[in-house]
C-alpha cells in the first residue's frame, strides 16, 4: 500500500470533510442539525473556533479526515473521523488518530474527548488502541452516542 500523508485543512479539501463523514453517518444513523453545520460550514463551527481538521491522502486520492474542537482551555473534542469504504482496514484510522492527538497537544490541550456509539465496534476498537478509556456518558449533545471516551494527554 502506498504511504499515508497527513494535510491540514484547505478550502478545496472542504468537499472531501463534508463528503467522506456524510457517507459514513448516513449509513448508520441519520444527519442531525449538527452535523450539517459542521460538515456543511467547518470554518465557523470549527476552525474559527480554534479547531483543526485534518486528511489522509494516498497518492491523489483524499481517503479519511478528523477534526477537533476545543472545549474550554484544556480539553478538546475529536470529531467527525471518517475513512473511506476503500481505505478501511489499511491503518488510516490509526493514523488519522494518532496525528489529531498529536495536534492536540502542540496546541496545549491536557485532554481530549470523543462521543461515539457501540454500533460502531470498529472505531471503538480504534479508540481503545488509541489510548481512550471509556467513562460514563452522562449528559450529551448527540442524540445518537452512547458512549464517551477520555484521553488523558
Amino acid at each position: 500500500m502506498a504511504s499515508v500523508e497527513i494535510i491540514p485543512f484547505s478550502p478545496d479539501l472542504k468537499p472531501h470533510f463534508e463528503s467522506i463523514n456524510k457517507e459514513w453517518v448516513s449509513q448508520y444513523f441519520s444527519l442531525e442539525p449538527f452535523d450539517l453545520a459542521q460538515l456543511e460550514n467547518p470554518e465557523d463551527s470549527i476552525l474559527n473556533k480554534g479547531g483543526e481538521i485534518i486528511f489522509a491522502q494516498i497518492e491523489d486520492d483524499i481517503v479519511g479526515t478528523v477534526a477537533l474542537v476545543p472545549h474550554g482551555e484544556n480539553s478538546c473534542e475529536m470529531i467527525k473521523m471518517g475513512v473511506k469504504p476503500s481505505a478501511q482496514g489499511k491503518g488510516v484510522g490509526m493514523i488519522l488518530g494518532e496525528s489529531i492527538i498529536q495536534k492536540a497537544k502542540e496546541l496545549g490541550f491536557s485532554s481530549m474527548e470523543l462521543y461515539s456509539s457501540t454500533k460502531l465496534e470498529s472505531a471503538l476498537r480504534l479508540y481503545q488502541k488509541l489510548g481512550f478509556k471509556q467513562v460514563e456518558v452522562g449528559c450529551n449533545p448527540y442524540g445518537r452516542c452512547d458512549v464517551k471516551m477520555i484521553l488523558v494527554l
